[in-house]
């Protein structure tokens, strides 16, 4: 695991874990993953999750979807703002993934928000992630 881009080793983690079609993945947690986790879950990207407490820095248990013919609902994952290179969107820039069908992670000033949140809301922000 790397010690300088978490929410990358969470995508590579995810990403990873779909291509060999587990059904779970665990991850190391923060604050920022189980937001991440969050917005995917309510985005119907993944099944569900849990905070698993292992007296340190805790465990994120992610639950994968996949359809009937056994393909994992995320077909790509993609991290776009990096610690070496960061990605800030003004509220009337915030792409459109896949042509509107998948989603942009956006962390903005009032949270984590999807690009389809964020551009309600009026809000511009980091441009963490993109999924499909």
């Amino acid at each position: 695991m790397s010690q300088s881009d978490p929410i990358a080793d969470l995508l590579t983690c995810i990403r990873n874990a779909c291509k060999a079609k587990h059904k779970k993945v665990d991850v190391p947690a923060s604050k920022v993953k189980a937001e991440i986790v969050r917005v995917l879950l309510r985005e119907k990207y993944i099944n569900n999750f849990k905070s698993i407490d292992d007296q340190k820095q805790g465990v994120l248990r992610i639950y994968l979807k996949y359809d009937a013919k056994e393909r994992p609902v995320i077909q790509g994952l993609e991290r776009v703002s990096k610690p070496g290179r960061r990605v800030y969107v003004r509220r009337f820039e915030i792409p459109r993934v896949q042509g509107g069908l998948g989603t942009a992670l956006l962390s903005t000033s009032t949270g984590l928000r999807t690009d389809k949140e964020a551009r309600e809301e009026g809000l511009g922000g980091e441009y963490l992630a993109r999924v499909w």
